[in-house]
């Protein structure tokens, strides 16, 4: 028997067949088109269901769930979509949907909360009981893992840390908020750190990376100038671990989890992220200083999504 996770995005879906181990025996990936009418999307959802299985040489009766990753707000007692922010859904009966192609169950949650998951049971958190995932993209995405099951709130907002304010005052966030974690911490951010290098410092290795195109420039190119020494990028790279040490400051105070677990475009940076910001943690202000979660790099990388998403039950 297998379970079928999706993940939904706002660009792709992808579809894959997991184990019971959590080992992902094929996948199908298509555009997701979240323009046509969700009943459209849903139908091709329900046809890549059925190529990812024949694909793993399974029958339909080897199906035992479909668990689907949404990038926002769920109610997963109705098995509705509550709202998006990067597709045009609101109040989708997901479930119900899905199951006029399959009889089997279906369970909705949060995408970046699947991926915690999936770190959790086979990933870099295996074995936590407790767990904060962040996945620093485009924007800041954020999991919770409490007593291995996830968690986002009585309300299903919880949990939304790329949305906590960082600043009083700072950058203007597309929430509405100014100085939200995700104008500091994303990938986006540190690009836009780069980019202001590149302003004052016009001989920063970044630009040189970029070709001497200022607007293509990537938080990897400031990282790999970074790596290689630059100036501008160094300090673009320190700023933004100033702010990503702080925001794991904030959730180590507010939840004290065992591990906390960084994802993402930005976290491919490796040990030269985590060397940059380990030692921005303050330990003088613990009880114990010794208890400090560990603080690792997600290891499933673009597979978290739809093997977490397997995982609901």
């Amino acid at each position: 028997m297998v379970s079928i996770g999706i993940d939904l995005g706002g660009t792709n879906i992808a579809v894959g067949a997991v184990s019971e181990e959590g080992a992902l025996l094929s996948q199908v990936c298509v555009p997701t088109r979240s323009q046509r009418p969700y009943q459209d999307v849903v139908r091709e959802m329900a046809a890549c269901v059925r190529e990812t299985l024949q694909k793993a040489q399974l029958p339909e009766t080897a199906l035992r769930s479909i668990g689907i990753g949404v990038p926002g707000a769920v109610d997963p007692v109705q098995g509705t979509v509550i709202g998006c922010s990067n597709i045009p859904w609101h109040g989708v009966p997901l479930r119900s949907e899905m199951q006029r192609y399959f009889s089997v169950p279906v369970f909705l949650e949060n995408d970046a909360t699947v991926a915690a998951l999936a770190e959790t049971v086979c990933g870099a958190a295996k074995g936590a009981g407790s767990c904060v995932m962040l996945t620093l993209g485009t924007g800041v995405g954020s999991g919770i893992i409490l007593n291995g099951r996830p968690w986002n709130g009585a309300f299903r907002q919880g949990g939304e840390i790329g949305h906590m304010v960082l600043y009083p005052n700072g950058v203007p966030c597309a929430c509405g908020r100014n100085g939200c974690v995700e104008r500091y911490c994303s990938a986006t951010a540190l690009a836009l750190r780069g980019k202001q290098a590149c302003w004052a410092h016009p001989d920063s290795l970044i630009l040189e990376k970029a070709g001497g195109d200022i607007e293509g420039i990537t938080a990897r190119m400031v990282m790999d100038a970074a790596k290689e020494g630059d100036a501008p990028a160094l300090r673009a790279v320190s700023a933004f671990a100033d702010a990503l040490a702080l925001t794991i400051d904030n959730i180590i105070n507010f939840l004290d989890p065992e591990i906390i677990v960084l994802g993402g475009g930005v976290s491919r940076a490796g040990a030269f992220l985590l060397d940059a910001v380990l030692p921005r943690i303050p330990t003088t202000d613990r009880l114990d200083p010794r208890t400090l979660p560990s603080i690792v790099l997600a290891q499933l990388g673009s597979e978290a999504g739809v093997i977490g998403a397997a995982m609901l039950q």
